[in-house]
């Protein structure tokens, strides 16, 4: 008798112990699994960053063509380029058709504003707090706002007292919220140095902000632009843009990269672009 419990404990050890295996092997197997996938997802990610790093370099070779009727206009249209099974879409602005935080003129500002939907009061407070950002001294331009209007305001901040060091920067100007910074973020720059933007490259937002042009001068603008090929298309081209590149591969991985690079010249011995800005992943 006394065999027969200790043969019905030996077998129940047994049973339990292959449980115990099952269990240790089954956890195993999901652990190799899903290392298997994370290895996959970011080797993947990594196919799709190098992509797209291979279109900004695609980019700055097409608007720096000894060919000028194949050079790459930089006024946002897209360019799709394939690099190692991923389809990359590119686009190109010029940042002379930007409106330039530190160097727009008020007039210039206020359209922007205006354009992007705030009423005519907020619109040329945000003008003046601009001006009053970028500009020396303590007094306040008329709606402006100077460190007293930032204390006002509850802000631990002031102004900068000197010129943009940053696009990003101009969110922090007094009266700037969410929603039209969202708006006016794409078209604003630091590295134009122009009052108004140019109009051979200037995208719609940026037009508008132009004083005296209006609707209509916009979308003739526009359609001109659109009709423009080859060397009248490319003619217009400056040093400084902004490159956008979206790869995705077959598997829907995707990767973005925006870069905002200055031409130098393509020249013995000299780096031929220098890099600006460079922002991983989708703009907000």
């Amino acid at each position: 008798m006394m065999a027969v419990r200790q043969r019905g404990v030996a077998l129940l050890i047994v049973l339990w112990g292959c449980t115990l295996l099952a269990i240790m092997l089954g956890g195993f197997a999901a652990l190799a699994r899903t290392e298997g996938l994370q290895a996959r997802y970011q080797f993947a990610q990594t196919r799709a960053h190098y992509a797209a790093e291979a279109g900004v370099i695609r980019a700055i070779q097409a608007l720096q063509s000894t060919d000028i009727d194949s050079r790459w206009v930089a006024d946002g249209r897209p360019y799709l380029f394939e690099f190692d099974d991923a389809k990359v879409t590119l686009t190109i602005v010029d940042e002379d058709g930007k409106v330039d935080l530190n160097a727009a003129s008020d007039d210039v500002l206020t359209g922007l504003f205006k354009a992007a939907g705030a009423n005519d009061d907020k619109a040329s407070h945000l003008s003046a707090a601009i001006q009053d950002w970028r500009r020396a001294g303590d007094a306040a331009l008329p709606n402006g706002a100077k460190q007293p209007q930032y204390e006002a305001a509850g802000l631990g901040y002031g102004p900068r007292n000197g010129p943009f060091a940053t696009v990003e920067e101009g969110r922090m100007v007094l009266g700037m919220d969410a929603q039209l910074w969202a708006q006016v973020a794409p078209v604003l720059t630091i590295w134009s140095g122009r009052e108004r933007p140019n109009t051979e490259h200037a995208q719609p937002l940026a037009l508008a902000a132009i004083p005296g042009l209006g609707s209509a001068g916009a979308t003739a603008i526009l359609s001109a632009r659109g009709q423009a090929t080859g060397a009248a298309a490319a003619g217009g081209n400056g040093v400084t843009h902004t490159i956008r590149a979206q790869a995705i591969l077959d598997d829907g991985t995707r990767s973005s990269l925006t870069s905002t690079i200055r031409l130098r010249g393509i020249r013995s011995g000299n780096q031929p672009y220098a890099v600006l800005r460079w922002r991983e992943g989708d703009e907000e």
